[in-house]
């Protein structure tokens, strides 16, 4: 008996699903991958990002430590380090991110995303991590160079200010996310660099602080930049400031609470 037209159809078919279309969206650890990548890819090619994350930290590491500038003991590089690791950070995860998200915003990049299965923390933690990374490399370069210019941190010191760091990263990214997902971009671009030179001034008072009015170092410690300053000043040395740990995870709770309900994509 011969085999109809549709049986040898049948037979030649692939295997069941081989070109079936899968719209489901892809696992969440591979979407935050993916955006992870993508966004650490946007900030290594923007010029303006590299200045504020490399360029100006480590022009102030090594300006500050060879030049003759006030009186910060010796070796300076060990005054100096914590407040440029704190500018670092600040310029990464506060300034840089909050202009990023801004024009993101004007120009409908977010808007793109937002009609995909990407989640809006997915969203968030995406370019949180990829400043994580961003980071964590600029410590490393740092590092380094602190190193070549005489600093010799304790191994305790280093764990401490990792973490210091890392919870001061976490922080700042949300106060960023915060700030460029709900301004306009303009405003975010003025107001975000003025921050970023007030919290800089604010974190200088703190780690000038000997010869500075109690209840004016207390007020600086209040801000994100004091207290992050005040944390790491204290955690690269091997002890803990649990005052300015509680207001960094206050003001980074905060922040990432009001990010994620306040987000907006255009």
């Amino acid at each position: 008996m011969s085999m109809s037209h549709a049986d040898r159809r049948a037979d030649n078919r692939f295997t069941a699903g081989t070109f079936a279309p899968d719209p489901r969206p892809a696992p969440r650890a591979r979407m935050l991958a993916a955006q992870t990548k993508l966004e650490l890819t946007l900030l290594l090619r923007n010029g303006e990002q590299l200045l504020l994350t490399m360029f100006i930290p480590i022009t102030l590491l090594i300006g500050l430590t060879l030049l003759p500038f006030g009186d910060l003991g010796d070796p300076r590089v060990n005054r100096v380090m914590p407040a440029v690791m704190m500018v670092a950070v600040m310029s990464t995860a506060f300034t840089g991110q909050a202009i990023a998200v801004g024009f993101d915003r004007r120009y409908g990049a977010l808007k793109r995303l937002g009609a995909t299965p990407l989640p809006r923390w997915g969203i968030i933690a995406g370019k949180s991590a990829a400043v994580a990374i961003v980071v964590a490399i600029q410590m490393i370069v740092l590092g380094a160079i602190g190193f070549a210019l005489g600093w010799r941190p304790e191994v305790v010191g280093l764990l401490f200010g990792v973490v210091v760091i890392a919870l001061g990263t976490v922080m700042f990214a949300a106060l960023g996310l915060l700030l460029g997902g709900t301004l306009k971009a303009e405003i975010v671009l003025a107001l975000a660099n003025v921050l970023w030179f007030v919290m800089a001034g604010i974190g200088a008072v703190v780690f000038g602080g000997d010869g500075i009015p109690d209840a004016l170092h207390t007020l600086a410690r209040l801000v994100p930049s004091g207290a992050f300053a005040e944390a790491l000043d204290q955690g690269l040395t091997g002890s803990v400031d649990v005052f300015a740990i509680v207001v960094m995870v206050a003001w980074g709770a905060a922040g990432a609470w009001l990010a994620v309900r306040l987000f907006k994509f255009t």
